[in-house]
This record gives structure tokens, sequence and C-alpha cells, in this order.
């Protein structure tokens, strides 16, 4: 069985285990890297603000009981959008629907809202994560994304219109 929880801050413990769980699978995938949330950077009260950003949402889906992947949506930059980040299923639930499941509950966040767009950034060279994306609707928007650590190339920004969900 697939379900979703939502997290609040003092369900840190279980977003760090999955969000470092994801950094080190797929380091390719996130702007963030492992070294950047641990050592120093790994501080209850760091995890506790990154689950404590206003207006957001952030969830864990679990399958058959056990938490295999994570996505937040947060508010955007306009009134008029929200953007998913942190999207991460584990390899043992991958083709089983838990990504679907995560995108469609954050669509559902935004258009509750009331925003129109729901936008995300993707590594360019994430093909999977892209075909997913698209499946749902979503398009590239022209627009430059994040420097990589390359410092050339940029992540690849994209969005879907919130009008029919």
């Amino acid at each position: 069985m697939l379900e979703l929880r939502s997290l609040t801050s003092d369900d840190w413990p279980l977003w760090r285990e999955l969000r470092l769980a994801a950094l080190t699978e797929a380091p390719y995938a996130f702007g963030s890297t492992l070294a950047q949330w641990q050592g120093s950077g790994d501080r209850e009260a760091r995890w506790r603000a990154r689950l404590s950003i206003p207006g957001a949402l952030d969830l864990v889906a679990l399958l058959d009981g056990l938490p295999v992947g994570i996505a937040s949506g947060v508010p955007g930059e306009g009134t008029d959008n929200v953007e998913l980040i942190s999207m991460w299923v584990a390899p043992t639930a991958r083709g089983k629907g838990v990504g679907d499941y995560l995108i469609q509950a954050v669509e559902r966040w935004g258009a509750e809202r009331g925003v129109t767009t729901l936008r995300l950034s993707v590594m360019p060279d994430n093909r999977k994560a892209t075909a997913l994306y698209e499946r749902h609707g979503f398009t590239d928007t022209g627009e430059p994304g994040d420097l990589l650590p390359d410092g050339i190339g940029r992540e690849r920004v994209m969005a879907k219109s919130l009008a029919a969900v």
C-alpha cells in the first residue's frame, strides 16, 4: 500500500535519514551535496529549519509502511507559483508509482493554494527524472537555472500549469 505522510519539524530525524540517503544514492540529482549536510552541517536546528519553511508542504512516501521517498512543495518567488523540490524515490521503490504519487500530491497542494504554476529544477542529464516530469505535463521553460558545480552548465527549469488540477 502506498501512502503519504506530511511532516513537521518534529519529524526531522526521518527527513534527515531519507535526505542523506538521497544525497548518497543520487548525488548527480541535487544541487546540494552530501558533504554540505554532514559534519558541521548535520545539526538538528538545520534539519528542523528545513522542515519549517513558511507555507511549505514536506512529504514522505510510505510503501507498505516503509519510508521510500520524499518531496516538498514550497512557495515560489512570485505569488502565482510554487516549486517542487527535494524529490527522491529509493531505488527499491522506483517503478511502483511513488514518484507519481508525490508529484500529484504537490500539484494538489499548489492548486489548493490558488497558484497557477508548479515549477521545478532538474539536472540536465537526469533523463529518468525529466521523463517522469514530462509524463506529468511539465515542459522546459527555457529559463536559465542555477549554475552547476562545473561553473558552466545550468539546471533545467520546468513548469506545469495547475489550471486543470
